[in-house]
């Protein structure tokens, strides 16, 4: 059996556990220098459901996509770290303010440049904007079916994948022919963590942006060892309209960012007897808060 060609579409998100007044810029986009910069979690879920493939299909390799400004190399470092092979960074003021609509048309054009596939997998949402709409569309772009809220890979083989779907009353067990989208949700298996050889192997794996300020005695690594080249591709390196990409493609607007912060008004001790349990609860159904 052939081994099979991966994209893992991975997101570098803003920490939402850490936004201030400062999180949202005039124009209604995320100010994401304010902000830590973090690997989105669930397409850490999706790396490992890649991995796993790579696992038990010898042949196998993984390339990480993602759009983002220069430091977002640091999740395809990330990514390499823990198993996967490469990775492509779309970096271009062009891309700046993109919504769902035109993040899914930058990341299918970017496929195209990339070729051959069989499985793109991705998270099922990002938490920067919880819409779950960036693998879908991309599915829909590239004319190909897809599996969303994925939780466990079944079987693969070079033709056919089966996996388990986590829905909201239940699961399901569902299959499809290759090539496909996969979106994996949070319950899926963590990643696995960084592995120690792969962490020597590509710690000085950069983009080209990234060489121009690279420490010299570094430099002759990147002619001798290929794969410590990130490719780095701008609007001009994919076949694309320039209308639908960031702010001229993006119909969603953000009105306004809020950071809001949950305070207990008043609170209340009770013990563990049955008599001030029961009490509690007879409180909490005649108020309607439970019942």
């Amino acid at each position: 059996m052939r081994g099979l060609k991966i994209i893992v579409l991975a997101k570098q998100v803003p920490d939402t556990r850490n936004v201030g007044k400062d999180a949202m810029k005039a124009d209604g986009t995320v100010n994401r220098a304010a902000l830590p910069a973090i690997f989105n979690p669930e397409d850490l879920n999706a790396l490992e459901q890649a991995l796993w493939i790579k696992d038990n299909i010898p042949g196998t390799t993984i390339t990480l996509l993602t759009m983002g400004p220069g430091r977002a190399a640091d999740i395809i470092r990330e990514g390499m770290f823990r198993g996967a092979d490469d990775g492509v960074l779309l970096s271009d003021r062009a891309f700046a303010g993109s919504d769902t609509l035109a993040t899914s048309y930058a990341l299918s054009q970017a496929i195209r440049r990339i070729g051959e596939f069989d499985i793109i997998i991705a998270g099922r949402q990002a938490i920067d904007g919880d819409t779950a709409q960036v693998g879908p569309q991309v599915a829909e772009k590239l004319k190909i079916p897809q599996l969303t809220y994925v939780e466990e890979i079944k079987s693969v083989d070079e033709s056919r994948i089966v996996v388990k779907r986590r829905l909201e009353r239940g699961v399901e067990q569902a299959a499809c022919n290759l090539p496909l989208v996969l979106t994996v949700n949070g319950t899926a298996a963590e990643c696995r963590a960084r592995n120690a050889r792969l962490l020597m192997k590509y710690k000085h794996a950069r983009t080209v942006s990234e060489m121009q300020s690279a420490n010299e005695d570094y430099l002759h690594l990147y002619n001798d060892r290929p794969y410590l080249n990130i490719t780095e591709w701008s609007v001009n390196d994919i076949e694309s309209d320039p209308s639908q990409l960031g702010l001229n493609g993006s119909p969603t607007k953000v009105k306004k960012i809020d950071n809001v912060v949950l305070q207990a008004k008043e609170s209340r001790m009770i013990s563990s007897s049955d008599e001030d349990i029961e009490e509690l609860m007879v409180e909490l159904i005649s108020s309607h808060a439970i019942g």
